[in-house]
C-alpha cells in the first residue's frame, strides 16, 4: 500500500481495533512499554525508533472495567508527548470514539465546554491531528480544535450494511431528534443513490431539561416502510426507545437502530432487547462490553471501522483527499 514510513502503536491491545487497522494498512503493530508504580502513577514509552516518522497512535477513549477513561486518555498524552520529545515528524491521535465530544456547548450558567479543554490538552503535548468518527457535532468538535481534524463517517458502513437488508419496500430514516436531522438527510440521500429510489425522512421531537427527556411527536411519514433510526450514539436507549415506539404506533416497521458508538450504559439491555426493534447496528468504534454475549449474538451487529480509518490513515500519509473517502 505505500505505507513506508509509518509507526502505528496501539494503546488498547486487549480490544485490538489499532492491530486491525495495522493489519489493513500491512504495516506492523510497533510495541511500546508501560509501567506502573506503587502508588498509581505510570510511564509509557515507545520502544522503537520514531525519529522522523509518521506516528499514530490509537486509543478509543471509553471506559471500562479496567480503565477509566481519565486513564485512557492520561496514557494518551503522555505517550503523544513522549513520542514528540523521541523527535517523531507527525503525530496523529485515532480516537476511534472521542470523550467529552457530546459536551461542545454551555447549556447552563458557567458549564464547562470540555471538548476545548481536551483538545487544549492534545495539542500543548504536540498531537498533529486527530482522527476520530461520527462526533456529536462536526461543526463544534472542528471549531475547538486548532490543530488539524479527520470526523471520519459510517454512513458508508451502514449503507453497504442496509440496502441488502431492506429490499424492495418503502424506507424511511428517522433522526431520534431536530439536532440529528442533519446526520439522517445524509444517510438518507446515500440510501437513496445505493438503492435507486425514494427514501423517506423523519423526526422525533425532543426536548432535555434537568436529565428528564420530554417530547412525543413524530413528525414525518413512516406507515408501512422499513424504518432506520439514526444516531450518533446510544447510550442508555431512552432517546431510541421513544422514537421506535412512535415509528411503530405510526405504522412503521421493521424497525432498525442504527448508531455509530454503542456505549450501552444503564438500561440499554432493555433497550437492545425490545421487540420495538427487529435489529441494533453499531461500529466497533467501543465494545459492546456492557452487554450480556448473548444478547450480543442475537440482537446486535457490529460493523468494523478498521478498514477506513486504514485507508483514511493511508491517505494522510500519503497526502490524498480524506473528503474523497467518504463521498458517496
Amino acid at each position: 500500500m505505500g505505507n513506508d514510513g509509518i509507526v502505528l502503536f496501539d494503546l488498547d491491545p486487549g480490544w485490538g481495533h489499532g492491530a486491525r487497522v495495522a493489519e489493513h494498512l500491512e504495516v506492523p503493530v510497533s510495541a511500546h512499554e508501560e509501567r506502573g508504580f506503587e502508588d498509581g502513577e505510570f510511564k509509557i514509552r515507545p520502544l522503537v525508533g520514531v525519529r522522523n516518522k509518521d506516528v499514530y497512535v490509537v486509543q478509543s477513549l471509553q471506559g471500562d472495567a479496567g480503565r477509566s477513561v481519565h486513564d485512557k486518555l492520561c496514557r494518551l498524552l503522555f505517550f503523544a508527548g513522549a513520542v514528540r520529545d523521541a523527535s517523531a515528524a507527525r503525530v496523529t491521535a485515532v480516537a476511534p470514539y472521542l470523550a467529552y465530544a457530546r459536551k461542545d456547548r454551555r447549556t447552563k450558567p458557567r458549564d464547562p465546554v470540555s471538548i476545548r479543554y481536551l483538545a487544549a490538552m492534545m495539542e500543548v503535548v504536540g498531537v498533529d491531528r486527530v482522527v476520530t468518527m461520527d462526533v456529536h457535532n462536526q461543526a463544534a468538535f472542528e471549531n475547538a480544535f486548532r490543530c488539524r481534524t479527520e470526523p471520519l463517517e459510517a454512513r458508508k458502513l451502514f449503507v453497504a450494511h442496509l440496502a441488502p437488508l431492506v429490499g424492495q419496500g418503502a424506507l424511511a430514516v428517522v433522526s431520534p431528534d431536530v439536532g440529528g436531522v442533519k446526520r439522517a438527510e445524509h444517510l438518507r440521500d446515500s440510501l437513496e443513490h445505493a438503492l435507486g429510489r425514494d427514501v423517506g425522512l423523519a423526526f422525533m421531537e425532543k426536548t432535555r431539561s434537568g436529565g428528564v427527556v420530554r417530547g412525543e411527536t413524530l413528525v414525518g411519514d413512516v406507515k408501512g416502510r422499513t424504518v432506520v433510526i439514526l444516531d450518533d450514539l446510544i447510550s442508555t436507549g431512552t432517546t431510541m426507545m421513544r422514537a421506535a415506539s412512535a415509528c411503530r404506533a405510526a405504522g412503521g416497521g421493521p424497525v432498525f437502530a442504527v448508531a455509530t458508538h454503542g456505549v450501552f450504559v444503564g438500561g440499554a439491555p432493555a433497550m437492545v432487547a425490545s421487540p420495538l426493534f427487529d435489529r441494533v447496528i453499531v461500529t466497533d468504534t467501543l465494545p459492546p462490553f456492557r452487554l450480556p454475549e448473548n444478547l450480543v449474538s442475537r440482537r446486535v451487529t457490529v460493523l468494523s471501522t478498521a478498514p477506513l480509518f486504514a485507508e483514511a490513515i493511508a491517505r494522510i500519509h500519503g497526502g490524498g483527499s480524506v473528503s474523497d473517502l467518504l463521498a458517496d
